[in-house]
């Protein structure tokens, strides 16, 4: 039977030789092993992790990652079918009434200023890109609705650019993983990016959202039942009997 993970040293039945460094080694390197651990481990773990948004363009994922602030990926995927039909393209979402737009994406929430940021973001990518979803993010965050969080999942995902997609659960686990002492998304990116390979930004982030989502929840993570807990220095902020803490497990869905 597999002992319990204990923070400062290996497993009772991993040999110590082998152990990773323990959480509370400070060091330079042992920070980077530990980081570069834990990604591994997060991507055995969850191996069919992807974005939960359903899109086929990259307009689509941005109008849905712009609905999916304050609300979940499972309930945007509702509206957007209806949505993308009746707006297939920039200048649809120009032109777009504002009252049958509002009544389509109600079920997201803020439904008002995310159709005034719809419509003027149609309006921004008609005039300026000639309706298209520009590459790079700097033209991507001058657009209306679009910060640094949503220009990273398009660039990403539409446009296979690295990045780092600080959300709520990347910017929480990466302090309790000891990766960051920031809370700015914007100076929490370029100090995870620096513990990992460009090429693994946007998988690792995905590893970490569904992390989040299922084990380390904001309230009471799920300790005893993590699969990285031997690498945190955060463990035992939560449930750490394993039994227990099996039971805190959600499935990581939207």
């Amino acid at each position: 039977m597999t002992a319990s993970p204990t923070p400062g040293g290996p497993p009772a039945d991993e040999p110590a030789a082998e152990a990773e460094p323990a959480p509370y080694d400070r060091s330079r390197t042992a920070l980077v092993r530990r980081a570069r651990q834990i990604g591994r481990t997060l991507a055995q773990t969850y191996p069919d992790a992807d974005i939960e948004l359903d899109f086929r363009t990259p307009l689509e994922l941005l109008v849905a990652t712009i609905l999916a602030a304050q609300s979940t990926d499972k309930r945007v995927n509702t509206v957007t079918p209806v949505l993308f039909a009746r707006y297939p393209d920039a200048a649809a979402y120009a032109g777009a009434d504002r009252a049958e737009l509002e009544a389509l994406i109600i079920p997201t929430g803020f439904f008002r200023a995310k159709a005034d940021s719809l419509m003027k973001l149609g309006a921004a990518l008609t005039e300026r890109f000639d309706g298209e979803v520009p590459g790079r993010l700097v033209d991507l965050v001058s657009l209306p609705g679009v910060g640094r969080k949503t220009a990273n999942v398009v660039l990403g995902y539409a446009f296979g650019v690295p990045g780092i997609t600080v959300d709520t659960h990347v910017g929480r686990l990466s302090r309790r993983f000891g990766w960051t002492r920031q809370t700015d998304p914007e100076k929490v990116e370029p100090e995870i990016g620096a513990l990992f390979p460009r090429k693994d930004w946007v998988p690792l982030c995905q590893h970490v959202i569904w992390h989040g989502r299922r084990c380390c929840h904001a309230r009471n993570p799920a300790c005893g039942a993590c699969p990285v807990a031997h690498w945190c220095p955060s463990y035992g902020e939560g449930e750490t009997d394993p039994a227990k803490a099996a039971k805190l497990i959600r499935e990581p869905r939207g």
